[in-house]
């Protein structure tokens, strides 16, 4: 009787699904939502995104942008100076995001009002 409970219990349990749960791994970090807009506005050299991005430090930004080039979200181009200057740009799979986060703006203004 208790193994045909634990089994039903183990069958209905509420899981999350992997593909989300990957998704949120990189983009449930504090900032990488915003840095992911500012770039769907256009390319944009690093201090361009640290100026747009009130509150962001270098360090975190650095972080960041290190952590969606690793996920293939963006690419990094070495502009040769003087002064060298990088250039970040998404990716089409960072692109792709356009929607979503698109929509997560327009929930957050529907929903969040003045905090959003």
């Amino acid at each position: 009787m208790r193994r045909d409970m634990e089994r039903e219990a183990r069958s209905t349990a509420i899981h999350c699904d992997d593909a989300l749960t990957s998704v949120f791994a990189v983009l449930g970090k504090r900032w990488t939502g915003v840095v992911i807009g500012v770039l769907l506005e256009r390319p944009a050299r690093f201090a361009e995104i640290a100026r747009a991005i009130p509150g962001i430090t270098e360090s975190m930004l650095s972080a960041r942008l290190t952590e969606l080039r690793d996920a293939g979200l963006l690419t990094r181009e070495v502009i040769e100076g003087p002064p060298i200057a990088s250039l970040y740009r998404l990716t089409p799979s960072g692109e792709a995001l356009r929607p979503a986060l698109v929509a997560l703006g327009e929930w957050a203004q529907a929903h969040m009002g003045a905090r959003a």
